[in-house]
């Protein structure tokens, strides 16, 4: 979403900044960090209007130890170097936003979860191994409000999947097991799936930047999350795919084993919803499924012609 996000804003002609593990030429400004020590990329801060941050090694793997301590520190020690380089700032930027997850929630069937819902860890029907999730989500958010910025309002985005037609995204991926023929229900199928289309996060983050009554931690997702098997339903019909193989709970752990990735991240059920934008008047583009799907499904389509 760091692309998506500094595609958006050179475009409507603001000054982008992207510090970066690995700076590459792009339309905007790249510059080198490393996610942990100071350096001379924190004079890039001063004076900017908007810090986004979006650093995290990609939770798209195995949960073995090596992995789990590249998903917590590149989370917790981004955020917390950020803290203290943001309030020396002579000038420092008037809002940061920095990701979070709203897989910090508790497994869902029964009720939404809104910014009061239920923080998830030790709910019934969810294996033990989900909690480091939520042990990551407790402590991203920990060291982000660690430290104070009095000059610089902070807010936490608890963003759903955010789906775009880009390549090697989350939209791409679902699409794929599509395309392939396997689109069909994983697991029990009433597990929720919360998402968000690319042009309500943007424009919910533009929101966000533009209310100064917001702080503290906003869901950034639809309104309207759907169990499995609805959602991957309307994902087949906007392609047009008749029939897809539906996959057990048991070749979904076997699956995921063999495609080095986690399970918890098709099976846990996330049933978010976005109380306090809601509350505020936010107006989605794609608050239903269907149609966001079928719209992704025509950029996707058009992008690789």
């Amino acid at each position: 979403m760091g692309r998506v996000l500094a595609r958006h804003f050179h475009r409507q002609g603001h000054a982008v900044t992207v510090l970066s593990r690995t700076p590459r030429p792009e339309q905007w400004n790249s510059v080198e960090w490393d996610g942990r020590t100071p350096g001379a990329w924190a004079g890039c801060l001063e004076g900017c209007d908007v810090l986004i941050n979006l650093t995290g090694r990609s939770v798209n793997c195995r949960y073995g130890a090596a992995n789990r301590r590249e998903i917590l520190e590149s989370r917790v020690e981004s955020t917390a170097l950020l803290n203290p380089v943001v309030a020396s700032l002579a000038h420092p930027p008037k809002v940061w936003l920095n990701a979070g997850t709203a897989t910090i929630y508790r497994h869902s069937l029964d009720r939404e979860m809104d910014e009061e819902g239920e923080l998830g860890g030790t709910e019934p029907g969810a294996p033990a191994s989900w909690r480091f999730s939520i042990a990551v989500a407790k402590a991203w958010e920990a060291a982000f409000f660690g430290t104070a910025t009095p000059q610089t309002r902070k807010v936490v985005l608890r963003s759903a999947m955010t789906f775009s037609h880009d390549r090697g995204g989350v939209f791409d991926a679902f699409l794929g097991l599509v395309r392939h023929g396997l689109g069909g229900t994983i697991g029990s199928g009433s597990q929720y799936v919360s998402w968000v289309h690319e042009a309500d996060f943007l424009r919910g983050v533009e929101f966000l930047m533009a209310r100064q009554e917001f702080a503290g931690v906003v869901n950034i997702a639809s309104p309207n999350p759907l169990p499995n098997r609805e959602f991957i339903r309307a994902l087949r019909e906007a392609w047009g795919a008749r029939v897809g193989v539906a996959s057990p709970r048991w070749a979904v752990e076997v699956g995921a084993a063999l495609l080095r990735t986690e399970s918890e991240l098709v099976l846990k059920s996330r049933r978010v919803v976005p109380g306090r934008l809601a509350a505020a008047g936010f107006s989605f583009l794609f608050p239903e499924w269907a149609p966001a799907a079928r719209e992704l499904v025509g950029r996707w389509r058009k992008d690789r012609v």
